[in-house]
């Protein structure tokens, strides 16, 4: 299995113990599941967990680093031809999403949510990933 997971999950992740980091480390601790992230993605996710605004205990990002150097799987950054006006910044998950066959792309964000698909990409919420997989 294939996964992307957009910023805003894995920062709901970090900010508090509730789904999202159910979901997460679910993902994270299958070892036949492939946790997919390109350097952008990884750069977004780096900038983002240490925004000030977001006041995340320095052990706190120790823990999400850590996990995110040994679980994800990195792959290039893909220059596809991926056009979503609604929100550019979408475009990076999107053109991953596409480029790497994945089955799901985990996301809280409305505007991505929108498409259901996009290639063999499911796009989902983390509620509805969370039962698709029995997680609690």
């Amino acid at each position: 299995m294939r996964i992307l997971i957009d910023t805003n999950v894995l920062l709901s992740a970090a900010l508090r113990d509730r789904l999202p980091e159910r979901v997460v480390l679910y993902v994270a601790s299958r070892d036949d599941w492939r946790w997919l992230v390109t350097p952008s993605i990884m750069e977004e996710y780096t900038h983002v967990l240490r925004h000030p605004k977001f006041v995340l205990r320095p052990e706190v990002l120790s823990h999400w680093d850590a996990l995110l150097r040994v679980r994800t799987i990195g792959f290039s950054d893909v220059r596809a031809s991926v056009d979503f006006p609604r929100d550019p910044k979408d475009i990076p998950f999107l053109a991953a999403a596409l480029a790497a066959e994945a089955n799901y792309l985990i996301t809280g964000d409305c505007a991505l949510l929108s498409l259901k698909t996009t290639g063999s990409t499911q796009i989902v919420t983390v509620a509805s990933f969370a039962a698709r997989f029995g997680i609690a």
